[in-house]
């Protein structure tokens, strides 16, 4: 039975060869999988092996498997919303939201810090092709604020929506992009009552590489959030996701 760290040296192989490139394979668990992560960051939506695959969901699904949090296990801050802090990777819930560039493919930058690369590195390979499936179809980049659904394959989700925010330069929040981030948030929650999903966690939409100011956007998230469930009487229940402590304190302040 392979470990953890052969199933990474084959994955990492694979992905040399296809790439034509010969470096040697590190030997520690942590180094391997930094250049597995990089090398499935580059690699382009194209067809791979079935053994590649049941090797990569083995590797995944075992390492995905660790500090999960289970979304029964929090406590609403008010009616149907939640406020948690961690990795959204790692929250067991129906959906979690995804904030996508306009190609929809995910982010191509070797382990890029960003939400978008995560997601994609842990759900697996077939998340790229799926979503290079939906934009083939759809013939054209995805506009701001609208929103996709895919499964979450390895992730202990079911499904990833995905949206792309509005990009703010300079900290200057224009009436407009205050618009378009509320519609993000709106379509995620459109897809998710039409695909009946009754849970979902939101990462904060636009506020890392796309520039939003966080306590604006958070304004916007949760003043959307509460009209759309107001309006709509849905049943969902809605977690703002936050990474740091002083996203924390923001979404306290908001809803606490």
């Amino acid at each position: 039975m392979m470990t953890q760290t052969d199933r990474l040296h084959f994955l990492i192989s694979y992905m040399q060869q296809e790439q034509k490139v010969k470096q040697s394979v590190p030997d520690t668990f942590e180094k391997r999988f930094k250049v597995f992560r990089g090398l499935a960051n580059e690699r382009p939506a194209v067809k791979v092996s079935r053994e590649f695959l049941d090797v990569q969901d083995a590797f995944l699904s075992e390492y995905n498997a660790e500090d999960v949090t289970e979304f029964k296990s929090l406590q609403p801050v008010q009616n149907q919303l939640y406020i948690w802090q961690g990795d959204i990777t790692t929250l067991k819930i129906e959906a979690i939201v995804n904030a996508a560039n306009a190609e929809m493919l995910g982010c191509l930058i070797p382990n890029h810090n960003c939400i978008d690369n995560i997601i994609h590195t842990k759900a697996g390979a077939q998340l790229r092709l799926e979503c290079a499936d939906i934009m083939n179809k759809q013939g054209r980049k995805e506009a701001v604020g609208r929103a996709k659904i895919t499964s979450a394959y390895n992730l202990p989700s079911d499904y990833i929506i995905h949206t792309v925010g509005p990009v703010v330069q300079d900290s200057r929040v224009s009436l407009m992009k205050q618009d378009l981030l509320s519609k993000c948030y709106r379509s995620c929650l459109e897809l998710a009552d039409k695909n009946n999903i009754q849970s979902i966690a939101f990462c904060s939409i636009s506020t890392g590489v796309f520039g939003y100011p966080k306590k604006e956007a958070a304004a916007v998230a949760a003043e959307t959030v509460k009209k759309y469930l107001q309006e709509s009487g849905s049943a969902i229940n809605v977690v703002f996701n936050v990474f740091g402590t002083d996203d924390l304190e923001i979404y306290e302040n908001l809803l606490t």
